[in-house]
């Protein structure tokens, strides 16, 4: 009991050992992953976070050695000191395979008991249980290269942006509550009883008024916090990589990111990325693909067939257009055979997006087959066939409806679950594109006012600024979002610098004066004071991390995190708190 390491000291990693160690005395430390006696002789593979090494002990090695060894069981954690040799029976299928470790002492650190999941690769085990002991999940080969990768990748990242001159510098974990985006998480306040901290979404307000200290280039790989309902790969807390720039516009932050992306993605995954990377207005991504992250690695663009189809007799169309809105189509090559059950599968799915029903047309060998064909002169349906560009085997999938964005939406989803059902995608293809010229502005009709897209301090494009007080649905943002492969990496804008300008977005989104200083009035105080034209960009890393490890689960890349309902299995967390503390911070709980 409470002997320790006592001087003893590794030599080398168990993963390191190759040929040209034969011959040397080392020492070892790591986790049995599995032991093999064979009467004589008790094989051991001895683990640790660079492989795996063999370790023979034998009677005629060190008698005492041998004899403690037949007590090992898988994860306990020993040091074996001891001499390098060839092997016997090579294994090619690990680094270490031509070499073993002959054991000549042994010192058991710590036992284990049967562990609940198997520490290996590939491992075929509820989540829930992998979070509940993520120590162990850990522990396996495929999880610790994954993390070898967040560490190389951050700190690529770092070299690249101290290399161009920014600072790292940190901004507060305990802030104000913001609430125009998603739901704050809050921490009361022991000292200023009734009072809240909250946990920041961002550090937006910080880093620009980092900008307005006169730090022209900052950056910090920093966590966020979002109270939100989890959808697939959201975390409640997340890293991102978040950076400012002073006296730049837009074209020099895209510039600096590209030349960033492509040395990560180059050193991290030998990915080239061809620069410049294509850029997209966001009207072409949403009318081409239905979305604002659109996925480029295989076609099955959206067609718009509103002119083809105005004065047709099927009302479903004809409404759609006349209460202005739209009918648009996808086709899925060589498909005009797929089954009726299977297209009623693709109606249900298009109906979660609202639309209310999928037409369709098979441009089949022998014959058109479509249950709207009778509807159709045999003009209109040849303009259909020829604007989607239509050959024989070809199956068009039509939505109509009064409402553009359930037209395209509902297109943009088609086309995805389509692209992975046919098998289209390649997944070792890697297509990245800017996003740009989104909306500054939306309706919100519960509300009855204009929010934000992105945030309040986005800046509007300058030929648009007009529309604030015409049409604010009209302007358009110098925001700009990164996308790879239909996820969004990272967005930013160039943000508001002017006062007057940031009064008249406030103006717009239906704040009155006095409510837009009580929120952000530490911000407006600080743009009296000479404010730099300013913007910047943030990554989400964890999901950059995803796409370099080649997982496509979020929680893969993180060392503890949440499952979908927020709840940590492992600490129980979140969880009660003594009465004590509860009064100290002058609450109840409600029952």
């Amino acid at each position: 009991m409470g002997e320790a390491l006592k001087g003893l000291k590794r030599t080398i990693m168990c993963g390191l050992l190759r040929e040209e160690h034969e011959g040397k005395t080392v020492t070892v430390m790591g986790w049995v992953q599995r032991k093999r006696n064979l009467g004589g002789l008790v094989f051991v593979d001895l683990r640790d976070r660079t492989g795996i090494l063999q370790v023979v002990f034998g009677d005629e090695i060190n008698k005492e050695a041998f004899e403690k060894s037949d007590n090992l069981k898988p994860e306990y954690c020993i040091a074996v000191t001891g001499e390098i040799v060839k092997r016997e029976s090579p294994n090619k299928d690990i680094p270490t395979g031509l070499v073993e470790l002959k054991g000549e002492s042994i010192k058991i650190f710590s036992e284990s008991e049967t562990p609940p999941i198997y520490i290996k690769e590939g491992l075929d085990a509820q989540e829930n249980i992998r979070l509940k002991y993520r120590y162990l999940d850990l522990r396996r080969p495929d999880m610790q290269k994954i993390f070898k990768i967040r560490h190389k990748a951050a700190k690529i990242v770092r070299d690249f942006l101290d290399e161009n001159e920014f600072l790292e510098m940190e901004t507060p974990m305990l802030t104000k509550s913001t609430p125009e985006g998603a739901r704050d998480y809050l921490v009361p306040s022991r000292n200023y009883k009734g009072k809240f901290y909250a946990l920041p979404q961002s550090p937006q307000i910080f880093k620009q008024l980092l900008m307005v200290s006169g730090y022209d280039r900052y950056f910090q790989i920093t966590k966020c916090f979002r109270d939100e309902d989890l959808r697939a790969n959201r975390q409640p807390e997340f890293t991102q990589i978040d950076m400012e720039l002073s006296f730049i516009e837009q074209d020099d932050v895209m510039e600096l990111n590209e030349k960033l992306l492509k040395k990560v993605f180059k050193e991290v995954k030998g990915i080239d990325i061809e620069l410049p990377i294509e850029r997209m207005p966001y009207e072409i991504a949403m009318n081409k693909y239905g979305s604002d992250k659109p996925d480029l690695r295989f076609g099955m663009e959206i067609t718009d067939l509103s002119e083809e189809v105005k004065n047709a007799e099927f009302k479903v169309f004809k409404n759609a257009i006349d209460e202005g809105g739209s009918v648009r189509a996808i086709k899925a090559s060589e498909c005009a055979t797929m089954g009726r059950k299977k297209i009623d599968k693709l109606q249900d799915f298009v109906k979660t997006y609202k639309a209310k029903g999928l037409a369709w047309i098979a441009y089949r060998e022998e014959e058109i087959k479509s249950p709207i064909a009778k509807f159709l002169s045999e003009e209109e349906m040849k303009n259909i066939l020829d604007k989607c560009n239509a050959k024989k085997g070809d199956l068009i999938l039509i939505v109509a409806d009064p409402k553009n964005n359930v037209v395209l939406e509902s297109l943009g989803a088609l086309r995805l679950h389509l692209a992975k059902q046919l098998e289209l995608i390649n997944k070792d293809d890697h297509k990245f594109v800017w996003i740009t010229e989104f909306p500054l502005l939306s309706y919100n009709e519960e509300e009855e006012r204009y929010q934000a897209e992105h945030h309040p301090f986005t800046a509007p494009m300058d030929e648009d600024i007009k529309y604030l007080d015409e049409d604010p649905s009209k302007v358009r943002a110098k925001a700009y979002d990164i996308v790879l492969n239909g996820e969004e990496l990272g967005g930013g804008s160039i943000r508001i610098h002017e006062s007057k300008l940031q009064e008249k977005m406030f103006e717009v989104l239906g704040f009155t004066q006095e409510k837009a200083w009580e929120r952000f009035g530490f911000l407006l105080q600080a743009f009296k004071f000479g404010p730099p034209p300013h913007g910047g960009l943030a990554y989400g890393f964890d999901r950059m991390v995803m796409f370099l490890a080649g997982t496509d689960n979020i929680k893969d890349v993180i060392t503890f995190p949440k499952n979908q309902n927020a709840f940590c299995p492992m600490t129980e967390a979140p969880n009660i708190v003594d009465e004590y503390q509860l009064e100290e911070l002058g609450m109840e709980i409600k029952k």
